[in-house]
């Protein structure tokens, strides 16, 4: 089993629910972020004043797959984050050692 951790552009989160859910993925933790890469932020005007946007915002995506589901994962959430400018953003696979499922007590790939 591991954990697929990624972290994307905003608007590109519906795009990739969509296509995890069309290759079995069955759930994901979604959570709000900020920060920065090879972007570096932005400057932006406000009232008439420069200033710079370092931390940009972004979405965390993370899901637990089992062995066989983590190539198929990863090629879903690249193929449908991807829009070929700096910024798309990264994925991270971690291994993943124990599952429980709290409502049963069920273990690693059943509690999946």
């Amino acid at each position: 089993m591991k954990m697929i951790m990624a972290i994307i552009r905003p608007f590109k989160l519906d795009e990739v629910r969509e296509s995890l859910s069309a290759i079995g993925v069955t759930g994901i933790t979604v959570t709000e972020v900020k920060g920065f890469g090879r972007q570096k932020g932005h400057t932006e005007m406000y009232r008439g004043a420069e200033y710079v946007v370092e931390f940009l915002p972004k979405i965390k995506i993370e899901t637990a797959v089992p062995d066989e589901l983590v190539e198929r994962t990863i090629e879903a959430i690249e193929s449908a984050a991807r829009t070929d400018k700096v910024g798309d953003g990264k994925i991270f696979v971690l291994p993943l050692d124990q599952v429980v499922r709290i409502r049963t007590g069920e273990l690693d790939a059943d509690a999946l």
